[in-house]
């Protein structure tokens, strides 16, 4: 009996279905498709009928027919990094729920890569695309398909020149947030590893840093900002110059948590300790950070809210929203734990700032 129903699924159609299960073929068809209300037992009739048969519809005939699968294309720069596969799972709980297929492709930073996935995925119809982007990204605008837009979402980061939609966090916020923590603690010789300068969110990081220090009327030397690549390897190399110093930082604020874990291992390369000798704050909040010695101090980006959200606004788009390109920004929240420590010996604080330190001891 299986036997002979695995050799008729090929030659199964809509109609047989149909007839097995004695209802209309638009009741068939309003149960696989879900456009219409269809009593209960109808529905179980006809689902269990397909069960039966081993019927399985072809999506590629689906798509052809209507330019459009149900699959959403999205493209991640590096799978590696623990912070986009929560990423990620989001969006893919998303999709499932609205009964789309998430198909993922790692462009390992490489813009001319990331192109090329871009394009292959069009050939597939995809009703939409995600896209956190490469380094170098030169996406400025949704790809187009057969004369019309596919609808296209970028998340975390914004590619120089986009114009459509985009959902990230409030880098520079974010950014402000960590270098008061460390003036409020006391440190005025504070470096940062930043990410690299043309990408969107190291600039506006860089720039929220800046910010605190010109509020604090804390100067420090260009030395002091040095440019990792938003990896362990390079806060690595970068932690160790700004330590390798004669006049090291008290602090250093890492553009990301990978880099933050590169700069506690330079701390431990050169003898010292985190954070007798040097505090140190991520930016992420990555699973691993609590697990850290010292747990790192970092500033939480709501990771899968930010999925979420993508996940959501390419649905509407896909659903016909025209309305203006939208940029949505998260907020971020400071996680204090153990790698900030009060320096013993700060230098002259502005009477803003005594306050600030005041305040920070209360708490």
């Amino acid at each position: 009996m299986c036997l002979m129903i695995g050799s008729m699924s090929a030659r199964v159609n809509m109609h047989d279905i149909a007839k097995r299960a004695k209802v209309s073929l638009g009741t068939v068809s309003n149960v696989m498709n879900g456009s219409a209300v269809v009593s209960e037992p109808l529905r179980r009739r006809v689902l269990q009928t397909i069960e039966e048969l081993g019927y399985h519809p072809s999506q590629l005939a689906r798509a052809l027919r209507r330019d459009s699968s149900n699959m959403i294309g999205m493209v991640v720069p590096d799978i590696t990094n623990p912070f986009f596969p929560a990423l990620v799972r989001a969006v893919e709980d998303v999709a499932y729920s609205n009964l789309y297929r998430l198909v993922l492709c790692n462009s390992d930073n490489d813009p001319q890569k990331e192109a090329t996935y871009l394009r292959e995925l069009q050939s597939y119809l995809p009703a939409g695309l995600l896209l956190i982007a490469a380094v170098e990204s030169k996406l400025t605008h949704p790809p187009v398909r057969n004369g019309r837009l596919t609808p296209t979402v970028c998340i975390d980061r914004k590619p120089q020149g986009w114009k459509g939609d985009i959902i990230r966090t409030g880098n520079e916020a974010g950014a402000y947030s960590a270098a008061r923590h460390l003036i409020d603690y006391g440190h005025r010789r504070i470096g940062m590893i930043g990410g690299p300068s043309h990408l969107a969110n190291s600039q506006e990081r860089l720039k929220g840093f800046r910010r605190a220090l010109k509020e604090a009327k804390i100067e420090i030397p260009k030395a002091y900002i040095q440019i990792g690549n938003l990896d362990r390897a390079s806060g690595l190399e970068a932690a160790l110059r700004l330590l390798r110093s004669p006049s090291r930082p008290t602090a250093i604020f890492a553009a990301n948590d990978l880099m933050a874990m590169g700069a506690l291992l330079a701390v431990r390369e050169l003898g010292l300790h985190c954070p007798e000798d040097v505090s140190i704050v991520g930016f992420d909040n990555l699973d691993v950070a609590e697990l850290l010695m010292p747990p790192l101090t970092t500033i939480q980006q709501p990771t899968y809210n930010l999925g979420v959200a993508a996940a959501e606004l390419l649905l509407q788009r896909i659903s016909g929203l025209t309305e203006p390109a939208r940029e949505i920004i998260l907020e971020t929240k400071l996680i204090r734990r153990a790698s900030v420590m009060r320096n013993a010996s700060p230098s002259p604080t502005a009477p803003s700032m005594k306050r600030s330190a005041r305040r920070a001891a209360a708490l």
